[in-house]
């Protein structure tokens, strides 16, 4: 026991001076020893034990978190984290003498007087984020304790540190939902990812929902929120909530509408605004049968003949509607038939009717005009005198005015105009866009085909229409100035006639769209609109101090059109908004090319020009004058974070040792997202590994790249480095696109096919992300589909009421319904409570139809899988008296 009790202290200082000569000098001085001698009296046979061991521990923002440790009997104790050890002057020590035994000590040791005034030792360090963060990439960041004493040593368990966080958007959010009595009720909420792993409580109208008190309420162990047997008391908005250490996140509403019924009847509550004074609130019961099948109105009157010399008339199944499976209607809603020539003359006397006359002689003013014109060029040609005329098909369309120059002797060549003959034209009073030749007073505005109003057929333009007509179309657009960055493509460009009835264009696979609300456009006018997406590089954005792109930059235009309603401009955006990190500005450009801040997000005014809806992923922009737009930011703390996609592509066929892995950093947009994977269709790659999002700070600190873990026996890495880096400012100022870096892997033979290793991508001091690749390279990976984007041959234009979810008529009395104020409430600002937007009505109040601002911001934001069903929950538990009215059903629409 001599031998052993001497030969311990040795072999310890020998490995512990070598540590600390590791560690530097300074420390190397004050430990010479690190196991004293043992404690006279004390039992050499005891090995220590621990009276307090380090606990797992979260980490909440930035504050340290501390580890204790305490032992007896111990000379020493350190701490061991990540399998390094802690250096000596990061420990806080406290040394003193245990009055009793620890509960290992045999019963003869407790005995024994010996065992009293044990030495015990209690050792504290603190943990920083920045030291968690450092090692990123290993499965979790751990400490444990090492005691000795003069018999051995003893570990502490091991205690996990990890950053605590809670993503802000639930992955499953309750939905609304309207059920009978005694009907079982589920509503799902999964919380938002964190660590540790949130807690979930629900919310009725406000109020906690406890089990406990109610045995007809549980939450089940995925958090869905049940109801047994639905209550008329259950009828309230409920509220999933999430919390954990970090922070508490509420989910959106749903509102659950339970109503009565027997085996005969139905009752439906609905509220009443009673005129009078003082108002009140009344309850009224409407009696309906169960499985009532649906039954059509009466036709409508015959409309006004169009230009086709057709006509039309439509019905309804709503004489009642459909209820409780009942059968829908069956045959056309809608019936259209030629007219007589007679009965185009007769019926011809609306508004309406009165423009297509004009446009009748306009187009009879203009045939004479152009026939006199080019016997006019006819003769100048004949006389020898050249013209230069500048191609003015596209200034048909309302985009320039046009510009005859005179002719000059050195212009040889003569550029003439092909007139579309079938179409009428109407006059607009002054320029779309200053030009710098000179103003022109007046130029004509080509008008195509009127749609008949209420079409059945769905009428679109499709964004893969000839080749040569997309691409006369661009260059048209590229003749003038302001139009020099428009793509010479259409896979980036989106463009539709449209008239009073509205519509919608989109460029598909981008999440950009432009919605034009039925009467944005003035009756009697048609206009050709177009949608661009531009590349960042092809337009200069200039930024300022600590501003950075978050959208793309979409040009809508034509600039200068007159529009009596505003559109809405969709754009996504990767910015986490937070008023308290962020300024958020509208860009638009001038004619003259320089950009303006047209509009600051928070201070927003009523009457202006522009207005925006800004939500996690996606703005809306309202405006009532077409241009190119832009989303910038200007941080406001080092808390200021853009959202990255993370992709991880690689060869779908390996015909060499080397094989290359590229990372890719992109903004969280659908159209960088879009870029990328063009870009990998012509490269030939797959993605090997699900997207990551990862929270890029403004922090000046750049981000990191690196590759682990490669098997040495199958693989070897050509990396020279540790780490690769994308500088800081190249991610920031959102201007270059396709951001990655490449890990090229060698194979050791041909026959290795499965690859193995871990990709971690983090910022220093800042977010991470790591990826677990695993794969045969020789197959398909079961990622691809991931990225499957929508057909390119989709419809990129719809115009007329084909392009909205809410059927025309239906929004023409939700409209009329609630418009008018209510003192009750029950009118647009209840709807607009109801879908949280409540924060705009301001905005909404200072437009002649706020419940028409609230539908076109429903349509723009539920594009194209709006839940009307909801809407229609929505609208009908306003407690008007004809709510029935406002109840449509998908067949319907």
């Amino acid at each position: 026991m001599a031998v052993r009790s001497g030969l311990w202290p040795a072999l310890l200082g020998i490995v512990l001076a070598a540590w600390l000569r590791g560690s530097g000098a300074q420390q190397s001085a004050t430990v010479a020893n690190p196991v004293p001698n043992p404690v006279p009296g004390s039992n050499p046979d005891l090995l220590p034990h621990f009276l307090v061991e380090p606990e797992d521990v979260y980490i909440v923002k930035n504050k340290p978190v501390l580890l204790v440790c305490k032992a007896t009997p111990a000379t020493q104790i350190f701490f061991k984290c990540n399998g390094e050890w802690v250096r000596q002057v990061d420990h806080v020590i406290e040394r003193s003498t245990d009055g009793s035994s620890g509960p290992s000590l045999t019963l003869q040791h407790q005995e024994s007087s010996c065992c009293r005034g044990l030495p015990s030792m209690e050792v504290r360090i603190n943990v920083s984020r920045q030291q968690v963060e450092k090692v990123f990439g290993l499965e979790e960041f751990w400490c444990q304790c090492v005691a000795w004493s003069s018999s051995g040593t003893t570990k502490s368990q091991k205690a996990y540190i990890r950053i605590a966080y809670l993503r802000k958007n639930f992955e499953q959010e309750p939905l609304a939902k309207e059920v009978s009595l005694e009907q079982g009720i589920v509503l799902p909420c999964r919380p938002p990812e964190g660590i540790p792993p949130a807690e979930v409580e629900w919310l009725r109208n406000e109020d906690l929902v406890d089990p406990s008190m109610d045995p007809n309420v549980y939450i089940t162990r995925e958090h869905s929120l049940v109801v047994r047997q639905a209550r008329l008391a259950d009828t309230a908005n409920y509220t999933c909530v999430a919390k954990n250490i970090v922070a508490r996140r509420r989910s959106a509403s749903a509102a659950v509408i339970v109503y009565a019924h027997n085996p005969s009847v139905l009752l439906w509550p609905l509220g009443q605004c009673v005129q009078g004074s003082p108002r009140s609130l009344t309850q009224s019961f409407s009696v309906r049968p169960v499985n009532v099948d649906g039954s059509w109105s009466p036709w409508s009157k015959w409309s006004a003949c169009g230009l086709d010399c057709t006509h039309w008339r439509s019905r309804e199944c709503s004489d009642p509607a459909p209820r409780n499976g009942g059968e829908e209607c069956q045959g056309a809603d809608l019936d259209t038939r030629n007219c007589t020539s007679d009965l185009c003359v007769h019926t011809a006397s609306g508004p309406e009717d009165v423009a297509l006359y004009v446009g009748l002689i306009a187009v009879a003013v203009c045939l004479l005009l152009l026939l006199l014109v080019l016997i006019l060029v006819y003769c100048r040609k004949k006389e020898g005198l050249d013209s230069d005329v500048a191609d003015s098909s596209i200034l048909t369309s309302g985009f320039q005015p046009v510009s005859i120059k005179p002719s000059k002797a050195d212009s040889p060549h003569l550029l003439t105009i092909q007139p579309d003959l079938s179409t009428t034209t109407t006059t607009y009073q002054g320029s779309l866009c200053p030009r710098q030749d000179g103003p022109s007073p007046k130029f004509q505005l080509t008008n195509g085909h009127l749609l008949s109003p209420l079409g059945s057929g769905r009428h679109t333009l499709h964004h893969s229409s000839p080749t040569s007509e997309a691409e006369d179309f661009v260059s048209r657009l590229s003749t003038q100035n302001y139009f020099r960055s428009l793509p010479r493509g259409t896979s980036n460009m989106a463009y539709g006639t449209f008239n009073f009835l509205g519509g919608r264009l989109m460029i598909p696979n981008t999440g950009i769209s432009l919605l034009i609300p039925p009467d944005a456009i003035p009756r009697g006018k048609i206009y050709e609109i177009y949608l661009t997406l531009h590349k960042p590089e092809d337009v200069r954005l200039p930024l300022a101090g600590c501003q950075t792109l978050l959208s793309p930059i979409v040009s809508c235009g034509p600039p200068g059109v007159l529009l009596t309603r505003p559109v809405i401009l969709t754009m996504d955006h990767c910015g986490e908004p937070s008023p308290e990190s962020w300024s958020l500005r509208l860009k638009k450009q001038s004619c003259e090319g320089s950009w303006e801040d047209v509009l600051h997000l928070g201070e927003e005014a009523p009457c202006h020009l522009y207005y925006c809806q800004l939500e996690a992923g996606a703005c809306y922009v309202f405006t009532e004058q077409l241009g190119r737009f832009a989303l910038v930011g200007e941080a406001l703390s080092v808390a200021a974070a853009k959202r990255l996609k993370l992709l991880l592509f690689a060869p779908v066929a390996c015909t060499s040792l080397e094989y290359n892995i590229r990372v890719y950093c992109l903004h969280d947009t659908h159209d960088a997202l879009k870029e990328v994977v063009q870009l990998e269709k012509q490269l030939g790659g797959q993605l090997i590994q699900e997207p990551r999002v990862l929270h890029f700070k403004d922090s000046y600190h750049n981000l990191r790249l690196s590759i682990h873990d490669v098997p040495s026996s199958l693989w070897k890495s050509k990396l020279l480095v540790s780490y690769q880096e994308i500088p800081f400012y190249h991610i920031w100022n959102g201007t270059q696109q396709h951001l990655h870096c490449t890990f090229t892997l060698e194979r050791v033979s041909p026959s290795t096919s499965d690859l193995a290793c871990k990709v971690w991508v983090w910022q220093v001091e800042g977010d991470g992300q790591s990826f677990n690749v695993n794969f045969n390279i020789t197959k398909d990976t079961r990622f691809s589909e991931l990225l499957v984007l929508e057909s390119e041959g989709g419809v990129p234009a719809l115009v007329g009421p084909s392009a909205f979810k809410i059927p025309f008529l239906i929004r023409q009395k939700i409209i009329t319904s609630l418009d008018p104020p209510c003192s009750r409430g029950a009118d647009w600002r209840t709807l607009a409570q109801k879908l949280h937007l409540d924060s705009h009505l301001s905005f909404f109040a200072s437009k002649p139809s706020p419940t028409a601002m609230i539908l076109n911001l429903w349509e723009a934001r539920h594009f194209p899988n709006g839940n009307l069903s909801q809407l229609a929950a929505a609208v009908a538990g306003l407690g008007q008296p004809d709510a029935g009215l406002f109840t449509v059903s998908e067949a319907e629409c």
